[in-house]
């Protein structure tokens, strides 16, 4: 030992030579007796010729086998793909798009599903285009309206509900003959309009209030994407003041006129319980019917035959403009495309919303809520079908689950249930997509895999054929001699000694063969411990020393003597056992193999330096491939089976460190192994 390094150096023993190799008789080829010609036999190779990886039966202490779960798990996945679509579609949910989707699924219902036949309670009395042409336009409507309430005062309905605004005077004759009119008829319902600045109400002349019994407000206020109305307040307030609507006073009227009962989530009118939420805005769904069922009467008709009156008595009348040319609040409702596209008038749309409150055909909304769970659990059915069934049943559930998404929303409806469809189908679509997508791409990539380790064994199964085929020759060729010949006693224990050592070599090459498959797989673990390096290489060297000796092969290890690592000893032996044997293998006669321990500053290296055939760019970038063999090394006939340095990289891999290759042809090869320090 001198400058803190301790160096060994093992020369060939001159007296030892490699032993011949006799001729390996073929399996079916004896020679016949002949007492000048023994009969031929078969020599093993010496088992240091063939490094064996430590095997879970081998490694002592304990050491168990495991097989390493995926990083992520496929249920995982599929839940994690599914619930993130859900989410993504619970967020897009409150957004514009999805609102205007929603309102379309539910105009499509409506036009599908109208609202049945049912007991008409309302009466349209209606100053049409013909009636304003006859009677004097517009100019002429208090005149005319007042003519109307006269004749309807001889049969009184049971409410009349007025929708015109009367808050500005007018001719005095023509309104005291009004005033007068409005007199004579019990249960009459005026209209409210709010200020254009919210601070106040329209409401009408003092003479006209003196008459009514109800204030109701005329708002039908069309969507706020779309310009459709689908429903009206039942409730606004202007400055301190507060309307119901004209519909629901009519319909207070018509029980009795008892006062409507307002909570924070419904309101009462005569009995009749109404839900409605009060921080919503008190909105009522009008449960729309096509325009031609509703009973209209042109004011005209009434005018020109005053006893058609009579079919009015007890009914509730609805008193208001219809004329195209002669309104401004005419709205679209889901049921226009049945009407020919055209707008309804918002007297009519009063008229409706009464009948909607009389025959308690509401229509409520789902709670928020609702839509949005109904979203995470198609997204976890979806999820778990993926997870849990095979590919045909998974893409079959998928399939009801996208049939129940798109159906939930329309069998809702069929119940009176407004369920928004964005959040369950935009969920149970991206869902199913983004399940199908990971397994499809994952089937390839495990089709790509299987299809690579087929292959993989498949040359492995060639190459242990090819490989098994030389000892199981000799131990056939030489039991066959031993039971057919009486040979001497030496030889008969030379062949036994040979028939011992083949078996081995299969042993040896079958317990490769299934080590690199299990290290190939993670399911040999590290046991780790700190020991001095110079030691491992000692040992190595001494391994390998009888191999080094047939070649007459110098071996010289350098290692430091304060050196020591921390790994697990019987991998890293064997891994630089077998870069030291293969350095003795590729090596010629007469050369020397070095051996070095060093450290630097992050690690520890061990290297194995030849002056063996070296190798090419190419077939450097090849090493550590299974089975992989250089050319040149498959033409000088070396054996080797190719997956020694396969076993040798996952060691290193396993101990976090890496394996560098320095060589050129004919210049021999430096094998170097850098562990963290």
């Amino acid at each position: 030992m001198n400058g803190g390094t301790s160096t060994t150096t093992a020369t060939p023993n001159p007296s030892t030579t490699a032993p011949s190799a006799p001729k390996t008789s073929k399996p079916g080829r004896t020679s016949p007796p002949n007492s000048n010609s023994p009969p031929a036999t078969a020599t093993a190779p010496s088992s240091a010729s063939t490094p064996t990886p430590p095997t879970a039966s081998a490694r002592s202490g304990g050491r168990t086998e495991h097989a390493v779960s995926p990083r992520l798990p496929h249920g995982a996945s599929y839940t994690l793909l599914a619930l993130g679509a859900a989410l993504a579609a619970a967020a897009l949910s409150f957004t514009a798009l999805a609102a205007q989707f929603d309102n379309n699924v539910y105009d499509w219902l409506f036009r599908v599903h109208p609202a049945g036949h049912r007991p008409h309670e309302a009466v349209l009395l209606a100053f049409d285009d013909r009636t304003l042409m006859d009677h004097g336009g517009v100019r002429g409507l208090r005149r005319t309206l007042a003519s109307t309430l006269e004749i309807l005062a001889a049969a009184p309905p049971r409410v009349t509900a007025v929708d015109l605004t009367l808050a500005d005077p007018g001719d005095p004759a023509e309104d005291a003959r009004l005033a007068a009119a409005m007199l004579r008829l019990p249960g009459l319902a005026l209209a409210a309009e709010m200020l254009p600045d919210s601070s106040g109400w329209q409401d009408p002349r003092p003479e006209f209030l003196a008459a009514a019994e109800a204030i109701g407000h005329v708002h039908a206020l069309p969507g706020p994407l779309d310009e459709i109305n689908r429903m009206i307040a039942l409730e606004r307030a202007a400055g301190r003041d507060r309307r119901f609507a004209l519909a629901l006073e009519a319909h207070r009227l018509a029980l009795g006129g008892g006062a409507i009962v307002s909570t924070p989530s419904d309101l009462e009118s005569g009995g009749v319980r109404i839900p409605s939420r009060q921080d919503a805005g008190r909105p009522l769904r009008v449960h729309y019917r096509p325009s031609s069922t509703v009973e209209t009467l042109p004011i005209g008709a009434l005018l020109a035959d005053p006893a058609r009156a009579r079919a009015l008595r007890g009914r509730v009348v609805f008193i208001g403009v219809t004329a195209l040319s002669a309104i401004p609040d005419r709205l679209f409702t889901p049921l226009s495309p049945l009407d020919g596209n055209r707008p309804m008038a918002g007297v009519e749309i009063h008229a409706q919303s009464f009948e909607t409150i009389t025959n308690r055909s509401f229509i409520v909304d789902a709670p928020p809520i609702i839509p949005v769970a109904l979203a995470f659990a198609l997204a976890a059915a979806l999820a778990a079908a993926f997870t849990f069934t095979s590919a045909p049943v998974a893409y079959s559930l998928g399939l009801v689950l996208l049939v129940a998404a798109h159906t939930l929303p329309w069998l809702a409806f069929l119940g009176r249930l407004v369920l928004p469809p964005f959040a369950p189908v935009a969920a149970s679509w991206s869902a199913l997509a983004a399940c199908a997508a990971f397994r499809f791409f994952y089937v390839r990539r495990q089709l790509a895999s299987s299809e690579q380790t087929t292959a993989r064994y498949q040359q492995a199964f060639h190459f242990v054929a090819h490989e098994m085929r030389t000892p199981l020759t000799a131990i056939q060729g030489s039991s066959e001699i031993i039971s057919r010949y009486n040979l001497p006693e030496d030889k008969r224990k030379q062949m036994g000694q040979m028939i011992n050592a083949e078996s081995k070599r299969l042993a040896q090459m079958i317990t490769t063969f299934l080590d690199v498959e299990r290290l190939s797989a993670g399911q040999m673990d590290l046991r780790s411990s700190s020991f001095p390096v110079s030691g491992l290489l000692d040992a190595c060297l001494r391994r390998a020393q009888p191999l080094a000796d047939r070649k007459h092969i110098s071996l010289e290890a350098t290692a430091a003597d304060d050196l020591a690592a921390t790994a697990d000893r019987e991998l890293l032996e064997y891994a630089l056992y077998n870069l030291l044997t293969n350095a003795i293998k590729y090596s010629p006669e007469h050369t020397t193999v070095r051996v070095s321990a060093t450290r630097d500053a992050h690690h520890h290296l061990l290297a194995v330096t030849d002056q063996g055939m070296g190798m090419t760019p190419e077939e450097v970038k090849n090493l550590g491939r299974k089975f992989y063999r250089t050319e040149r090394a498959e033409r000088a006939g070396i054996q080797g089976t190719g997956i020694g340095l396969s076993i040798v990289r996952q060691i290193v891999d396993l101990h976090g460190g890496r394996l560098s290759v320095e060589s050129a042809p004919d210049q021999g090869s430096t094998f170097t192994i850098a562990l963290p320090a």
